[in-house]
């Protein structure tokens, strides 16, 4: 069989720590998420993945974050049958496979270029899905997705990454260039964005991250078309049960402290 070798550094290296965390999900005796895909994807890249820094103990973590936010894609897309999806800073997730949308749904899959490269090398085609080889920040890729369906904006993973000004320009020129939609998406508050020097597959790619997020206002004034729907805490979401003891300890601590809860939040913005 034929691999790839990826050459990546930063925040693009960040995506092999989570291809890697939903490939070992899918291969433990109990996944949480079972993205079969992702680890045969796993398969086909010539990578120590044991230096990302993740283990079959902390992987779960990855295929929880990524089930939830499926979950969110489910219900927009069960109301909207024919949109617009805008996966940003899509890496080598293999989510359009996952959620297998219908017919009426447009899926764009965006990342750097050389992100897309492999992409194309190592994930299977399938109708529906285009591929856009851009950063989100350099918006001119916009104007090549058409503007006449609802839009679902799903950036798992990706807002922390970008700088402040960038990631608000970017949801404002989607929430006012769409219709109507949806931005789906995890965050972390200026205090999750210190402790980010413990997370081991952050340092370990030499990933800098740059935008926290405190509260819905500071979303809500990008531009007053957003609004809030749901702002919940990672602490919060089902599925903590099924981690380890040591997850479910930090879930039950973090919980009773409002400043540690509000660490990572997942927003639903909708215009």
């Amino acid at each position: 069989m034929t691999t790839e070798k990826p050459h990546f550094t930063g925040e693009r290296a960040t995506l092999l720590a989570t291809l890697y965390g939903r490939a070992l999900d899918a291969r433990s005796p109990h996944p949480l998420l079972g993205d079969t895909l992702a680890a045969e994807v796993a398969e086909r890249i010539d990578h120590d993945f044991r230096q990302t820094g993740l283990t079959p103990r902390t992987a779960p973590a990855v295929a929880l974050r990524a089930r939830f936010l499926d979950g969110w894609a489910r219900e927009f897309l069960g109301r909207h049958p024919e949109a617009t999806v805008l996966h940003l800073g899509c890496g080598l997730d293999t989510r359009v496979h996952r959620l297998d949308p219908p017919p009426g749904v447009d899926w764009y899959d965006v990342d750097y270029p050389e992100v897309i490269e492999l992409y194309r090398k190592v994930l299977p085609e399938r109708p529906g899905l285009t591929l856009i080889r851009s950063s989100v920040t350099d918006f001119g890729w916009l104007d090549a997705v058409p503007r006449d369906k609802p839009v679902l904006v799903i950036a798992e993973g990706l807002i922390y990454y970008l700088h402040e000004e960038d990631g608000r320009e970017l949801l404002r020129r989607i929430a006012e260039g769409f219709p109507s939609g949806q931005i789906v998406f995890d965050s972390i508050s200026r205090r999750g964005l210190r402790l980010q020097l413990l997370n081991k597959p952050v340092r370990r790619a030499g990933a800098d991250m740059h935008w926290s997020i405190e509260g819905p206002s500071d979303l809500l004034s990008i531009s007053p078309r957003l609004r809030c729907v749901s702002a919940l805490s990672v602490f919060d979401m089902d599925g903590f049960g099924d981690l380890s003891i040591s997850y479910r300890i930090t879930a039950r601590v973090m919980r009773v402290f409002p400043a540690l809860k509000k660490l990572s939040i997942f927003y639903r913005l909708e215009f």
